[in-house]
């Protein structure tokens, strides 16, 4: 079952670059790690502060094994490493996927393959 986590972290505005900065290179060995579709950081244009944070992994047992790994324990430090003004993220299981869009090429909200 796909497993998403969604959320964001504050950081000190004038500390924000240079803590993505430092992460770039670890997103991008995370992104290898079985199981990972997708893990993004990324930083809100419309606030000097706040960086979304996206993953989308194959199952739990994959989200378990990185959350245990170096990958992750590396993040810890590297977000301990600057003041963190507010954090939220959250994860949640998968049950359904589908394109928004329907095979016309109108947008749905509605799950219609279903």
């Amino acid at each position: 079952m796909t497993v998403l986590i969604n959320g964001y972290v504050d950081i000190k505005a004038e500390d924000r670059t240079k803590a993505l900065s430092a992460a770039a290179t670890l997103i991008k060995e995370t992104r290898l790690q079985k199981g990972c579709q997708h893990y993004v950081w990324s930083a809100d244009h419309t606030s000097d502060t706040r960086v979304y944070v996206y993953e989308k992994w194959d199952t739990t047992e994959d989200l378990v094994a990185h959350l245990a790994g170096p990958y992750y324990a590396q993040m810890l430090g590297i977000l301990g490493s600057f003041e963190i003004l507010d954090t939220a993220v959250s994860k949640y299981k998968i049950a359904i996927e589908e394109p928004v869009y329907d095979p016309e090429g109108n947008p749905r909200g509605d799950f219609f393959t279903v």
